[in-house]
This record gives C-alpha cells, sequence and structure tokens, in this order.
C-alpha cells in the first residue's frame, strides 16, 4: 500500500485521516535556538548553528547540534551493539538488563532530571546513549583485560569518546560529557553532563539490584535499614527518591548534585550492590573467564593481524603498537556472543571455560 492521494497534492497514511498541526507556520532550526535560547537557564548549554565538532559541517536547517548528535548516536553501530554487552550477567536473560537498556535508564533519569532545571535536553541524552559506547564485551572486566594493551590503560570512557565515537564527529560537549561522566575522571564542562554523571549511578545502582533480586542473588530485605527507609526497596520508589533528591537539591542551591541524606543512602546502596552482587564468587569467576577470554583473543590478533578489518584497509605488522591498538578496537567493539564465538572458532577455546550462560548457547551452535 502506497498511501492516499489528496489534495493539494499530497499523500496520506490513512484514507480518513485528518491530522495536521492548524498551520502552516513552521519552526526551522534557527528560529528554535532562539526560543530554546530564552527558555533555559541561564548555565545550560545553547545550541549553536553546526555546533563545534573536529570537522566542521554545515547546520541542519531543522535540527539543532545536539539533536543531530543524539541521532546519530541512536543509529551508531556501537550504540546498537550495546543490545549484546554484559551490564551484571553475561548472556542475560530476557528481562535482565544488557548495557543498551542500560544506556536508555541512564538516558530517561537524566532527561527527567534535566527537564526540571531548564537544561538542554538533547545534549543531556545524546551524552547519556554515548556514555557506554566505549564499553567492551563483558562488562568492566573488559576494561581490565584491554589496559595491559593500551598505553595508560583502558578506560572505557575516554576509549568510548576518543575511539570508538570519533567517526561521528560530534559536537566537542557531547564527546566531553562522555569522556567524563565517569566519577573517577575530571568534571564535565557542562551541567547536562554532570546531570547524566549522577544518573548513570542512579540508573544502574537500581536495576542492578533489582536484576540481581529477580537473579535470587539477593532479597530486597537484604538492603541496608538507611537504604531501604529512606529510598523504599522498589525500583520506582528507588528511582523517585533520588531524582527528586537531585531536584530539591538544584532547587535549594542552583547546584548539580543530591540532598545529602539521600546521597548517603545512593552511596550505601551502591556499597551494599558491590559487596552483595559484583564482587561475590559467581561474579568474581565470571570476570576472569572474561579477562582470559579477551586476552587471548588480542594476543592472536595481535599475532596474525591479517585478520583484521583495518588490516585490509592499510597493512602493518605483527606485534606492533598499532597492531594492538587495531586488535583492542576490534575486540572492544565485539558483543560478548561473538566475542567467545571467535574464540571458540580462531583459538579452538574450551567451551566450558566460556562464562556460564553463553557456553550453553555456543554448545548447541
Amino acid at each position: 500500500m502506497s498511501g492516499f492521494e489528496n489534495s493539494p497534492g499530497i499523500t496520506l497514511a490513512h484514507g480518513n485521516s485528518w491530522a495536521g498541526i492548524g498551520t502552516t507556520d513552521i519552526a526551522d532550526r534557527f528560529s528554535r535556538e532562539i526560543t530554546e535560547d530564552t527558555s533555559l537557564a541561564p548555565l545550560a548549554t545553547r545550541a549553536v548553528g553546526p555546533g563545534h565538532r573536529a570537522t566542521a559541517e554545515e547546520a541542519d536547517p531543522y535540527r539543532t547540534c545536539f539533536e543531530r548528535d543524539r541521532d546519530r548516536l541512536l543509529h551508531a553501530s556501537s550504540f546498537r551493539r550495546l543490545a549484546g554487552k554484559t551490564q551484571v550477567f553475561v548472556f542475560p536473560d530476557d528481562h535482565q538488563r544488557t548495557r543498551l537498556t542500560h544506556a536508555l535508564e541512564v538516558a530517561q533519569v537524566a532527561v527527567s532530571v534535566a527537564r526540571v532545571l531548564r537544561l538542554n535536553v538533547a545534549l543531556t541524552e545524546a551524552i547519556a546513549l554515548g556514555h557506554d559506547c566505549g564499553h567492551g564485551p563483558g562488562g568492566h572486566a573488559s576494561e581490565d583485560a584491554l589496559s595491559p594493551y593500551i598505553e595508560g590503560g583502558y578506560d572505557h570512557a575516554v576509549w568510548g569518546a576518543d575511539v570508538v565515537l570519533s567517526p561521528l564527529n560530534l559536537c566537542t560537549e557531547t564527546l566531553d560529557g562522555i569522556r567524563n561522566h565517569s566519577w573517577s575522571r575530571p568534571a564535565p564542562s557542562t551541567p547536562e553532563a554532570e546531570v547524566v554523571s549522577w544518573a548513570d549511578r542512579i540508573a544502574y545502582v537500581c536495576h542492578d539490584f533489582e536484576d540481581a533480586v529477580d537473579a535470587g542473588v539477593v532479597t530486597p530485605n537484604d538492603l541496608p535499614d538507611i537504604v531501604s527507609k529512606r529510598c523504599g526497596t522498589t525500583r520506582r520508589q528507588q528511582l523517585s527518591t533520588f531524582i527528586t533528591g537531585m531536584i530539591d537539591a538544584t532547587a535549594h542551591t542552583g547546584r548539580i548534585g543530591m540532598v545529602p541524606e539521600i546521597a548517603e543512602a545512593l552511596a550505601l546502596f551502591r556499597q551494599f550492590n558491590y559487596d552483595a552482587i559484583y564482587h561475590r564468587a559467581a561474579s568474581r569467576a565470571q570476570a576472569q573467564s572474561v579477562v582470559d577470554l579477551l586476552r587471548s583473543l588480542v594476543d592472536h590478533y595481535i599475532a596474525t593481524p591479517s585478520l583484521l578489518p583495518a588490516f585490509a584497509i592499510t597493512p602493518f605488522d605483527a606485534q606492533t603498537v598499532q597492531a594492538a591498538h587495531e586488535a583492542v578496537t576490534y575486540v572492544g567493539g565485539m558483543t560478548d556472543r561473538f566475542a567467545c564465538k571467535q574464540a571458540v572458532v580462531l583459538l579452538d577455546y574450551p567451551v566450558q571455560k566460556l562464562p556460564q550462560g553463553i557456553d550453553t548457547l555456543l554448545a548447541a551452535e
């Protein structure tokens, strides 16, 4: 079906469609930037023309520069591959989070705060969607696995901004927020990025706990009393508490942060997750298996660089810094399943040494 012709010279999706906007006056990018400037908070980040980018571009006629960044990230292969990368559980059950669903939940939390604070929502969402694109397969264990091959170590935030997302030519403000979203990094340069830094922690603390409860690893009654009393035991209660704690703090001080008693509960909640979920014996074993597998893959590609996609463009020698960089780039971009399959196919890696869950899947193929 090709639609329904209607006068004056327009095709409609439905034969009885009535939808319209009541005017032919639409808002182009420039007029929207003017409107946005008057509605944003004084220190919110303004979108200006094509944006500040490493390579200059023409401005889009309708979208602001940060809206373009958001769209580019949404369609990027590195973002799509987050669907196959570990959040907490390697090869999760259908209802458990992946890096992709984590990024979406971070965006939801961050935008909920940014709207109320009159910050730039498009920039906030772009940073949130892209903040974990530098993660390798197998969760944070990939950073331990890949660090020995990169001078200064492998930091998913830095790697994501400077390597993985470089081809997208994103705005400097977007890349800065991605590069510095981790609390161990320097403070980002925009208030929107500061909101994402908080939203990332809020989202993963709440949803990792929910996944662990569903998996039978912990129960809601295991939470420290101060956490359950101040924040509740369900994700809905917890997210509401933390988001409100940020908004209230900013309303009273003009600074982006959190009300102290709620921030204390968030810190205790996070520590509980580390003790009861991330650092439990099964998690440590899973992490070690990921480290062993990824290093085996990287070593193999460094020794045989002709197997790397970059080699077909510009050949390079084995056992070199370039070979190591390209090997890390390739392996770091893999999904959990593809990395495990490559290890089995290329290295005859023992299936029984694969992370629990994916070993059964590959053995059945």
